[in-house]
């Protein structure tokens, strides 16, 4: 199954609120440390209900807010709960970016860039689009220093990347990219039970919760384009 079908389904089904939901709690964080400013252009990978360009374009007055989603139901969705015609959503690949060189200013990606098919090549292609100086925030929730993670493509059924923190840096740094920072965002929204509570479903220790949320998070790879 690709990436698209899967969240095709995802979307019939209204998860896709629940997603952005769950994002949230660290993509604010993300967000709010973004050099956005008033009429900037910014592109969101894998913008899913396109919480992000809503937020940037309410927020930080970006001038242009577009959004790229593999699956051609989140893009339906993510146009419906918008009526900002300054807000485009469009179905395509990360590797294929319908943008001219040097067209955008900012790109945001969470929970995205590791179901892409060659990251290397959209690593790329960001660069080709954004402008000198431009920025690239990359959040991910699976890494290969989150060993809870590592289980997510069996349960999803969709190849994903699964990249250290060494090896975003470097990756980042092999396509061009300066590397501006690198960061765990703890997630401190998710409601953590008593220990009296567990095992619970999801959980064998309270411990384990506590350090996937408060220790791991999401990690935060900024790369400048020279």
């Amino acid at each position: 199954m690709s990436a698209g079908d899967a969240f095709d389904e995802w979307a019939r089904q209204g998860k896709d609120q629940g997603m952005e939901e769950r994002h949230w709690h660290t993509a604010k964080h993300v967000l709010s440390q973004m050099p956005v400013e008033e009429g900037d252009t910014v592109l969101d990978l894998g913008s899913g209900s396109g919480y992000a360009g809503r937020a940037l374009r309410e927020t930080r007055g970006a001038g242009r807010t577009y959004g790229i989603d593999a699956a051609a139901e989140m893009v339906h969705n993510a146009r419906s709960y918008t009526d900002d015609r300054h807000s485009g959503f469009l179905r395509g690949d990360f590797e294929h970016l319908p943008f001219a060189d040097d067209s955008v200013d900012h790109c945001f990606s969470m929970e995205a860039f590791y179901y892409a098919e060659d990251p290397h090549a959209v690593l790329g292609e960001l660069l080709r689009v954004l402008r000198p100086g431009g920025t690239f925030y990359c959040a991910v929730n699976r890494w290969e220093e989150n060993v809870y993670s590592h289980e997510w493509e069996e349960l999803v059924g969709v190849p994903m990347v699964l990249w250290s923190e060494r090896e975003y840096r470097a990756a980042f740094r092999e396509a061009g990219f300066h590397v501006a920072g690198q960061d765990r965002i703890p997630d401190e929204e998710t409601e953590i039970p008593p220990e009296t509570d567990f095992p619970t479903e999801d959980w064998e220790t309270r411990e384990a919760m506590v350090e996937r949320y408060r220790e791991y998070g999401t990690l935060l790879t900024v790369g400048v384009a020279p």
